[in-house]
């Protein structure tokens, strides 16, 4: 177990000594705050993205043992300077029409008005995260070839509507459409074109993933032809896995705001999680936890329906961070029961 883990206990004390350090040079004697915030920030961040680590080994697995460890390697820095540093930075200088270098001036010196104008890019930013994972929500539920089933008649009758084409981009524009009449009219166009976004980039890359997996099963051409559209396929699914975890962290970076204004407190917090749920995701993948426990890909994925639903909601009103991950955690609990059960009944037979 432990070895799953070294690099997140390496990464949370570095953190922890950063954030008790930054504290101290930022104001004297609120180093240990600091500390207690990146830790508040890190469980938070675990706890809002376990089913983010189940659906994440359900696509690491099928990848080889290279682009697994680059997922624990690139991909943690991706989702530390990417997703939780650059990102918020990046948003609020394309939707406050201020310089890049201005802005990142203002997150480490102005954080209070960093954090106002972070708030006021809230909802487009959220939508754009919400219509991406409901997208990914109905493709997994509506896949005719979904075989396992674990809420029986629902997801029976979900996949029979798969067979209606594009059901899954109607439905997603529909959500769109009911939730921007409830928008101010100041808001609205940006939030529909950031919903809009959050389709079409879902469909450019999964169709590309699905181009490059199709290519390299049917290639029946030299070694190396084939390692590279291997390799093309992994780097596809690498892509469509940091996307998956950008818009999972979404409302994890914008809610850590309630804790705390200094956005590298929130970094050093938010990453210290994100690598403890890579590793959880290594884990599931090396011990075929998926395999044993039947159920928790469809947890997983009900989890991300709901919080799909939430994020849409809360463009909206805002919602606690409490709320949706205890709704993630209650979908991946019962999955997990119900995969025990399942498996002593079979053990039955």
């Amino acid at each position: 177990m432990s070895k799953y883990f070294t690099g997140s206990y390496i990464v949370t004390i570095v953190g922890l000594i950063l954030a008790y350090f930054w504290g101290e040079h930022v104001h004297v004697s609120s180093g240990l705050s600091c500390v207690f915030i990146a830790l508040v920030l890190s469980i938070l961040e675990v706890s809002l993205s376990f089913d983010n680590a189940v659906v994440n080994a359900s696509r690491l697995e099928k990848m080889s043992p290279k682009w697994q460890h680059r997922f624990l390697t690139w991909g943690i820095l991706i989702a530390v300077f990417g997703m939780r540093f650059l990102f918020p930075i990046l948003v609020v200088s394309i939707f406050a029409n201020v310089g890049l270098v201005e802005v990142a001036n203002m997150a480490l010196t102005d954080a209070d008005k960093y954090a106002h104008y972070l708030h006021i890019s809230h909802p487009p930013i959220i939508t754009f995260g919400g219509t991406f994972l409901m997208m990914l929500f109905f493709s997994y539920f509506f896949n005719p070839e979904k075989k396992v089933h674990w809420l029986g008649i629902i997801e029976h009758k979900l996949v029979s509507l798969g067979d209606f084409k594009g059901i899954q981009i109607v439905l997603t524009l529909f959500a769109l459409f009911v939730m921007q009449n409830f928008l101010t009219q100041d808001i609205r166009h940006e939030v529909v074109i950031a919903g809009i976004w959050g389709i079409i980039i879902y469909l450019l890359i999964d169709g590309f993933t699905h181009m490059l997996e199709k290519r390299s099963e049917n290639t029946n051409c030299s070694v190396k032809i084939t390692n590279s559209g291997l390799k093309s396929s992994c780097f596809a699914g690498f892509l469509y896995l940091e996307l998956i975890d950008a818009s999972f962290s979404l409302d994890g970076v914008l809610g850590a705001f309630a804790l705390s204004k200094d956005i590298l407190i929130i970094t050093i917090g938010l990453s210290i999680g994100a690598m403890f749920v890579r590793s959880l995701t290594i884990m599931l993948v090396e011990k075929k936890t998926l395999n044993e426990y039947i159920y928790l890909e469809q947890g997983a994925h009900w989890a991300i329906g709901a919080l799909s639903f939430i994020m849409l909601y809360s463009a909206i009103h805002e919602v606690p961070e409490v709320i949706t991950g205890l709704l993630g955690l209650g979908f991946i609990v019962a999955a997990f029961i119900s995969s025990l059960i399942h498996n002593k009944n079979q053990s039955r037979l």
